[in-house]
């Protein structure tokens, strides 16, 4: 099989078995989301999968997904649902955010928090808070991402997080990179020159297009990645959703055109965190991502968090098989 096949670690893949279940139905490698954590927090996600190829014969893939200048949401002391038509408190008193972000914000701006998930309209502004209604509710919870609609906020490239992280990668075993929030080329050599500082220069670069700046400088961008990621969840949240498949589709061939190796992820199996069976619409999705050119497909919170890691793992890997045989049934 040549398609990728990418997991995310998460609770619900914790235990070896599993894990040795995954690589038995073709599972690539996984995903590691440091936005909330750390490689040393991780360790036992890692050893456990680390023991889990050893036992099937396969090499290792570990992808850590960088926090990077992704704006996030501090922590929430409480979390609780937010419903329509409430007020929600930015700043003192509130919940914490970015100083960058707060800088931005404006009366009347629009906030996406949660990968879109809710949906706030500021109302007021002063020197400490900013305080927005709900426009879509949803459960607040701590650390989730949140992005003014229509406004790109610049952030550092690297967190002093991400770059704890980048020196202890080669201890651990990974392999790759993902770079969120990517905007233009010179990010990704900044990042090549952190990862020769760390002696880490074999670690693998996966540039995460995810808004539209990034879409607009794919041409420099793409050049200077190992592989491009299509992640179409906050690429989504910067533009109508009806957009995203032509958007999705201008990615693929710029790629093509440069002959880069992308993977497509976000919501490829999302049903299957609480059913057994994807809808006709997900597997749909996969196998036109692999007919497409698709050199790899990956899932995050279906094995991270879903009640049926194994089976997501069977269909994705599956599904992508049938592409596959198709595309060579019809050369």
């Amino acid at each position: 099989m040549k398609t990728k096949i990418y997991g995310t670690f998460g609770p619900a893949c914790a235990s070896e078995e599993i894990l040795i279940k995954m690589i038995e139905c073709g599972l690539t490698g996984m995903r590691l989301n440091l936005s909330h954590s750390s490689l040393r927090d991780s360790k036992s996600y890692v050893e456990a999968y680390q023991c889990a190829c050893e036992k099937c014969g396969v090499k290792p893939q570990i992808l850590i997904d960088m926090q990077g200048p992704e704006l996030r949401i501090g922590r929430v002391k409480l979390e609780k649902e937010v419903q329509l038509g409430e007020t929600v408190t930015f700043g003192e008193d509130g919940i914490d955010i970015p100083q960058q972000l707060f800088n931005s914000v404006e009366i009347g701006d629009e906030i996406l928090v949660d990968d879109g998930k809710m949906l706030l309209k500021v109302i007021s502004k002063d020197s400490k808070k900013v305080k927005a209604k709900v426009l879509r509710g949803g459960i607040l919870k701590s650390h989730k991402s949140i992005k003014i609609v229509g406004k790109n906020v610049t952030m550092p490239v690297l967190t002093e997080h991400d770059i704890q992280n980048i020196k202890e990668a080669k201890t651990y075993g990974v392999t790759a990179l993902m770079q969120p929030f990517v905007l233009c080329g010179e990010e990704l050599v900044q990042v090549k020159e952190i990862l020769n500082q760390s002696n880490a220069n074999d670690i693998k670069i996966f540039a995460k297009i995810e808004n539209q700046m990034g879409v607009s400088n794919l041409d420099c961008i793409v050049p200077e990645a190992d592989v491009i990621i299509i992640a179409r969840g906050d690429l989504g949240n910067d533009m109508p959703l009806w957009e995203l498949p032509r958007v999705q589709k201008k990615i693929e061939e710029v790629c093509e055109k440069y002959q880069k190796p992308y993977i497509v992820v976000t919501q490829m199996l999302a049903s299957m965190e609480q059913n057994p069976v994807p809808t006709r619409a997900e597997v749909s999705d996969i196998f036109h991502a692999v007919m497409h050119g698709a050199w790899g497909v990956m899932v995050t919170g279906e094995t991270a968090v879903g009640k049926y890691p194994v089976e997501v793992i069977r269909y994705l890997a599956n599904t992508a098989k049938e592409a596959e045989d198709y595309g060579t049934e019809n050369v």
